[in-house]
């Protein structure tokens, strides 16, 4: 689940505070140059306007504003927000506020502040929209079982485009009229394959087979895609499930890892982008120009080497590192080995020293990637370890990383046998189910000066 109900009334209160403020303070630059208010005055204006934001949710609480029926149901929420904040403003100007304060500034911020918001979810519609056609931008869903929940189900997916799910159809043992039936639940591996699912959602009754339910996750688990109950018997639900909400849906997590929570998202995101801009600031302007002069210097060829690697929800992304080696037919299919012929001189000094990965921050800052997480494999290689160890796919739960836990620990380069992928996928794992910030503060240490780094590295 990318976003629960919790989650979005944060989002909701995140996104008005910075929406407001900015409003704030472009009427007080329009002002103070009008001669109409002094820059001393902002504070107040700021620390008024914020606290009334906030009684607002108190009154009114939009946390559903972003599970709509369309951009209208969300234009009235905004509306109905903006009368509150109005009549509170105006309640605090006239029996709290002393004259020295402006009334009529507190009312432009207040109608700027509803003209942001209108467009920016305006915005986000239609960027969601065009990012939901994109193969490669919505998450592909299987919904199983068909009852009334599940056709509810299907109805909030495609009312909330802010879950970017896309429903790809049911899956059913038997045939009901005018519903898109894909096949039986004994072939949902193959329907998950086939259909390249990236989550399945299974409607069942609280009394049902628990075995079917084991054997659904063990499946789901070792296809990597990400398994939901939505529990007919709601009220049945007891209060240690791992429960999340999904519209006026209660749904069950059986693969609960701490990243699923926004918090903990949000603040792995923050920390990449701060890592990742610091790296580009500091270290891409001077070094990257010296390695790149050397590369071309050294070999025929282009700077960089892009390659496909599987990402997050076994999406496919470009990974991007300097290139090592002579260019060659083999880049794609086969792994580098300790004494390959193809790895250049300058290739040799870049991958022992992990020198080759750094381009690999850019794919952090645009959010295909993190500093830290399992490290991305070439697409063959996914195909190949996943048919040989289970659950190998379940480290595409989280976005792969510019270096991991296994590899602090030795488990990088090639992998001659299969159980040193095993090992890998160990760490990986343990890494997803125990994941927390400081964590990955003690990777990147590891990782420049850990003894194990570079063990393996080639």
């Amino acid at each position: 689940m990318k976003l629960r109900d919790s989650d979005l009334l944060f989002v909701s209160l995140f996104t008005d505070i910075v929406l407001l403020n900015l409003a704030i303070f472009f009427m007080a630059w329009l002002n103070i140059n009008l001669n109409q208010l002094s820059g001393h005055e902002i504070g107040y204006y700021l620390l008024q306007g914020n606290i009334i934001l906030i009684a607002s949710y108190f009154i009114y609480t939009p946390q559903n504003i972003y599970l709509s029926n369309g951009f209208w149901s969300e234009f009235v929420q905004i509306s109905k927000q903006a009368v509150i904040i109005v009549a509170i403003s105006g309640i605090i100007s006239f029996f709290v506020l002393s004259n020295e304060f402006s009334r009529e500034f507190i009312f432009q911020y207040c109608i700027l502040f509803y003209i942001q918001k209108l467009i920016y979810h305006g915005w986000r519609h239609r960027y969601m929209e065009e990012k939901i056609k994109k193969e490669n931008g919505s998450i592909r869903t299987l919904i199983i079982g068909i009852n009334d929940t599940s056709r509810h189900l299907r109805k909030v997916i495609d009312n909330n485009q802010i879950f970017a799910y896309k429903f790809i159809g049911y899956v059913n043992n038997e045939p009901v009229e005018n519903e898109s039936i894909l096949g039986k639940t004994d072939d949902i591996a193959n329907l998950i394959e086939a259909h390249r699912s990236q989550v399945v959602f299974a409607t069942v009754s609280i009394f049902d087979d628990n075995n079917k339910s084991l054997e659904l996750l063990d499946i789901c688990n070792s296809k990597g895609v990400r398994l939901w109950f939505v529990l007919e018997n709601q009220r049945w639900l007891k209060p240690h499930v791992n429960t999340e909400s999904f519209g006026d849906l209660v749904l069950v997590n059986p693969q609960k890892i701490p990243l699923d929570d926004i918090s903990a998202r949000v603040q792995k995101r923050l920390f990449d982008i701060a890592f990742s801009s610091f790296v580009i600031l500091f270290v891409f302007t001077w070094l990257f120009p010296l390695i790149a002069l050397i590369i071309k210097l050294s070999s025929r060829g282009p700077v960089f080497f892009i390659q496909d690697r599987t990402g997050v929800n076994n999406k496919t992304f470009k990974c991007i590192k300097f290139r090592s080696m002579q260019v060659n037919a083999e880049a794609h299919e086969r792994q580098t080995t300790y004494n390959d012929s193809r790895k250049t001189v300058i290739g040799h000094f870049l991958r022992r020293t992990n020198m080759d990965e750094l381009p690999q921050f850019l794919n952090v800052f645009l959010g295909n990637m993190s500093v830290v997480g399992p490290r991305p494999h070439m697409l063959k290689h996914t195909i190949e370890y996943s048919k040989l160890i289970d659950y190998y796919l379940i480290r595409h739960f989280v976005k792969p990383g510019i270096t991991g836990f296994a590899q602090v620990n030795g488990y990088r380069g090639e992998t001659k046998e299969v159980v040193e992928m095993e090992k890998r996928v160990i760490y990986d794992r343990k890494y997803i189910e125990k994941w927390t910030l400081g964590w990955d503060i003690k990777i990147i240490w590891l990782t420049l000066f850990g003894k194990d780094v570079s063990r393996n590295a080639h």
